[in-house]
């Protein structure tokens, strides 16, 4: 079972699974995950900083990815860049020992890294050195050359404030309205959402796509399709959970997890059940 997040106020790693991670119990053996929450100081932008790290692994391990709609700076050997929504599933493959340290931003938290709407980065990644120069390089280089995950998080938490991010008064309601969808699988319709922020759907659509990259819509079909891979796993009946979930039929749902997950739900059901 996962472990529960931290609260805020705790500041240590904590061993985790979470939603988005395509089968992640098979990997077990050959990476760990941890999170670790956001100083006081950067917390009203950060959600949380992750780590993934693996160690001497035999095989090249692949892991996939159905994203959260939420923007990510992540930074490893391979790669050092700010990633944004994702609308389809991407995946990393892990390859001898190694490390990746990320920093996901709370909905509408990046935007004052920005200086403009996340939807300039919806489906993109951006080189760290490219959006802040050779203060950016710099940070990267630090970041990789300390061993020690905390100190690492540590010198990005340093990096971030130095930026002087502006609060925005919009983002805790963006972020209020993200964690509504999230955790209340009956909202299934942008109107619904709507109703209860008291906006329009045109006005709500243009909060989402301002400060969370991309529109209401596709932030309620993503949070369904991590609750259908989760009641999947075990066993619920497909045709029942297209129901549930707010989908036309079982092949609209099908269709969907399909293109985001990388395999059809009764594959996924058979995998993940071994």
């Amino acid at each position: 079972m996962a472990a529960s997040v931290p609260r805020r106020s705790e500041s240590r790693l904590v061993e985790t699974r979470q939603r988005g991670w395509v089968n992640p119990y098979a990997g077990l053996n050959a990476f760990d995950f941890a999170h670790q929450a956001p100083s006081p100081d950067i917390a009203a932008y950060v959600d949380h900083f992750w780590v993934v790290t693996w160690t001497d692994l035999a095989e090249p391990y692949e892991q996939r990815i159905v994203a959260h709609p939420t923007v990510n700076m992540t930074i490893t050997h391979d790669f050092h860049r700010i990633a944004g929504v994702i609308r389809g599933g991407f995946s990393y493959t892990m390859r001898g020992s190694g490390r990746v340290l990320g920093t996901r931003f709370r909905p509408g938290g990046f935007r004052p890294f920005l200086g403009g709407p996340v939807s300039r980065l919806t489906g993109r990644f951006v080189e760290i050195g490219e959006m802040y120069g050779p203060a950016g390089a710099t940070m990267v280089e630090h970041v990789l050359a300390e061993p020690d995950a905390r100190a690492a998080i540590a010198l990005t938490e340093k990096f971030l404030l130095s930026l002087s991010p502006e609060p925005d008064p919009l983002a805790e309601e963006v972020a209020a309205l993200v964690a509504v969808v999230e955790n209340d699988v009956s909202v299934t319709r942008v109107d619904e959402l709507a109703a209860r922020s008291g906006r329009s759907v045109r006005s709500l659509q243009r909060l989402f796509r301002d400060h969370v990259g991309i529109g209401p819509k596709w932030v309620i079909r993503r949070f369904r399709l991590h609750e259908a891979a989760e009641r999947i796993r075990q066993g619920l009946d497909l045709a029942t959970l297209a129901a549930e979930l707010g989908y036309t039929d079982q092949a609209h749902l099908t269709r969907d997890f399909t293109a985001a997950v990388g395999m059809p739900p009764a594959t996924y059901a058979r995998l993940t059940r071994a």
